[in-house]
């Protein structure tokens, strides 16, 4: 299968997954096409898989419902109605997004010693197309942005938000799944605040190096021996 062709089956899955978000989140169409800084239109054409959203649009839009930014990748619906937790100037936001996204996909063609003429037989997508990419003047579909991950060597999610307002949130997010995958008396000990020494300790120790931690363990059972 040609990227092409795969780029249009992840757009079509894409807005299914994007329909499903929103409707769990009890959101309107044009306050979610408001967030992220495009028309009902546009965000209308994302839901029926008649175009991609970019994937600044598609983290900002994952911010304003408070979801996982996994469940773009899911393969299940979703059923839980989380509130949204709107603090940021959402399409500003998607914007500052953009800009970077573009320039993450030129070091990563320059990384890799692949020309945009190349890159462009390799994808099916325009030079013009690829310029006004890296440039920044025009977003960058998620399944295309997809598609060129392989033919440059990386992974899509080096161009996740890592420290930025939707990356520091979605890092909150991961905290949360992790807990609750914790036991129930885990979960309980860590909620009491008479622990909290504990978990402090624990959490130095946790930074020590090998040795220094093997020298404090002994010393430790030099102790209670």
């Amino acid at each position: 299968m040609n990227i092409q062709a795969q780029v249009s089956i992840r757009t079509k899955k894409l807005g299914v997954l994007i329909r499903d978000a929103r409707l769990a989140t009890r959101r309107g169409i044009n306050e979610c096409a408001e967030a992220i800084g495009v028309t009902g239109g546009v965000f209308r054409a994302y839901e029926a898989g008649r175009r991609a959203p970019s994937l600044p649009e598609l983290e900002v839009l994952a911010h304003f419902l408070n979801l996982p930014f996994s469940h773009f990748w899911s393969r299940e619906a979703i059923s839980d109605d989380p509130q949204p937790n709107v603090v940021f100037n959402l399409p500003a936001l998607a914007g500052i997004r953009q800009r970077m996204t573009a320039t993450l996909l030129r070091q990563a063609r320059l990384k890799a010693g692949i020309s945009p003429k190349s890159l462009s037989e390799q994808s099916g997508i325009s030079t013009s197309r690829l310029k006004a990419y890296e440039l920044g003047e025009r977003p960058i579909p998620l399944p295309e942005l997809e598609g060129l991950m392989p033919l440059l060597n990386v992974q899509v999610e080096s161009f996740f938000d890592q420290s930025g307002p939707v990356g520091q949130w979605w890092h909150k997010q991961q905290a949360i799944q992790e807990f609750k995958k914790l036991p129930p008396e885990l979960q309980d000990f860590v909620c009491k605040p008479v622990n909290r020494p504990y978990l402090e300790l624990a959490l130095k120790l946790s930074g020590l190096p090998r040795d220094r931690l093997r020298s404090v363990a002994e010393n430790l059972l030099d102790i209670t021996l």
